[in-house]
């Protein structure tokens, strides 16, 4: 999970903060001092970590802090103001023409995710609205092509190429003029990557420059490799001008440290991060909501837009009903395991709900994507009574769903046991469930 490590180590300095009825000036130092070695120890530039305690020590040893009634949480305010100035103060949207073409040129280097992040991007703006097409010029990767080929007909998305004999410069300009031909708005140019950096792959991006109006020029970066993807964007910066970034993988770093870096070092906005493999895991980039999810706040707005877009509005009120009157089954349980699939997973909405995630780290693997099938092979195991009634579960029917399952008893326990934590949960937040919109007093409905 994002951040994961960074925000369980943040967290436990300012449980230690809150406990203290007031703050003395070494009680602020000790704790920024424990903030210091997390956020290095996530890989944010030592430079940048420096700044930030700074000005976070400067903002907290004043008068107003430290005479507060509550000097914990005005400590946590400030850190979680300054994180969001740190990966910039406000939202950066794409820049797009409303007249005439938009040309986008998509960088990076090899392995960081940019022929797939082409097409979620392209997938993006179609369903704003635009008319994009993708432009394979990367004829150096064996498959390239076809990768992005697959990925722009999953999306609905036109792929333009003039196949692996033409350079990428002859391909670009060929592009925009079939695109100004058949009524494209939006041109997504997929560049060769390179292992490193080299002169030849600078040359060719600076070819294609020299050669066509670029609006705005992407790069893609891992967020896995920390600083290292920090160093490549200044690369780029420096030798062909970047305005804006992606950062991908963003669901397997636990650390965090280019996304906390990026924008101070470079000066340039993270305009989306990728959030996992699906091709519709591309988020807009809010800085403020990132900081509440690695502060632990949650970040209840993004769920509620994930809720609007991927759940069925009918199934979420007849659920909501069910849970209320206390029907709530293993076919309703599975049904909501696939709702929250289809929102990046429940380990991605739990991180989103405030104080919900790390008590709630013992359900997880329930909706593991490779458990899910043995998941629904127990659940299909059970008679129609027994998933209706869960209650009835007895332990000779509890074997018998093994056997048929093909599974050991332990895992039926198991399930069983998640079952009821799910339920548990579910009935602890009132006004928090049906249909991904906002409740009563505009409090958020859960998404199942």
């Amino acid at each position: 999970m994002a951040f994961e490590s960074l925000s369980d180590k943040l967290q436990n300095v300012f449980k230690n903060l809150r406990g203290k009825g007031r703050l003395s000036e070494a009680d602020v130092k000790a704790s920024l001092k424990e903030v210091k070695m997390a956020l290095l120890e996530a890989d944010v530039s030592f430079k940048v970590v420096k700044q930030f305690i700074k000005a976070v020590e400067e903002r907290a040893i004043g008068a107003d802090v430290m005479n507060s009634l509550t000097p914990g949480q005005q400590v946590i305010k400030i850190v979680h103001e300054e994180l969001i100035r740190l990966m910039g103060s406000e939202t950066t949207e794409l820049k797009l023409n409303n007249s005439g073409i938009t040309v986008l040129m998509m960088m990076g280097l090899q392995g960081a995710g940019k022929t797939t992040t082409a097409a979620k991007l392209a997938g993006k703006l179609k369903a704003k609205g635009k008319r994009p097409l993708l432009v394979a010029c990367d004829v150096y990767r064996p498959a390239a092509i076809k990768q992005l080929q697959v990925n722009g007909e999953k999306q609905g998305v036109e792929v333009f190429t003039m196949g692996e004999n033409q350079k990428p410069v002859n391909i670009a300009k060929g592009a925009y003029e079939y695109a100004r031909k058949n009524g494209f708005n939006v041109v997504i140019l997929d560049t060769a990557g390179r292992l490193h950096i080299d002169e030849d792959m600078m040359k060719e991006l600076q070819e294609i420059r020299e050669n066509l109006q670029i609006d705005q020029t992407l790069l893609t970066v891992d967020a896995m490799t920390g600083q290292d993807a920090v160093n490549v964007a200044t690369a780029f910066e420096e030798k062909i001008g970047i305005d804006g970034v992606i950062l991908t993988k963003l669901d397997g770093d636990t650390r965090g440290g280019a996304a906390l870096s990026i924008k101070a070092v470079t000066g340039k906005p993270i305009l989306y991060v990728g959030m996992g493999e699906k091709l519709s895991d591309l988020e807009q980039f809010y800085p403020d909501r990132m900081a509440s999810r690695i502060l632990g706040m949650g970040d209840v707005l993004t769920l509620i837009e994930k809720a609007q877009e991927t759940v069925d509005e009918e199934k979420a009120k007849a659920m909501t009903q069910k849970l209320k009157k206390a029907q709530f089954g293993f076919d309703d349980y599975l049904e909501s395991m696939n709702q929250m699939k289809k929102m990046g997973g429940l380990s991605s909405v739990l991180a989103m709900m405030p104080g919900l995630g790390s008590q709630m780290k013992g359900i997880e693997d329930a909706i593991d994507e490779k458990k899910m099938a043995r998941t629904e092979a127990i659940i299909l195991s059970m008679t129609p009574k027994e998933r209706s009634n869960p209650e009835i579960l007895n332990p000779s029917r509890k074997h018998r769903i093994a056997r048929g399952a093909g599974v050991d008893i332990a895992e039926v326990n198991r399930l069983v046991k998640q079952f009821e934590q799910m339920r548990k949960m579910m009935k602890q937040m009132p006004g928090m469930m049906g249909g991904g919109k906002f409740g009563k007093r505009g409090r958020f409905k859960f998404p199942f």
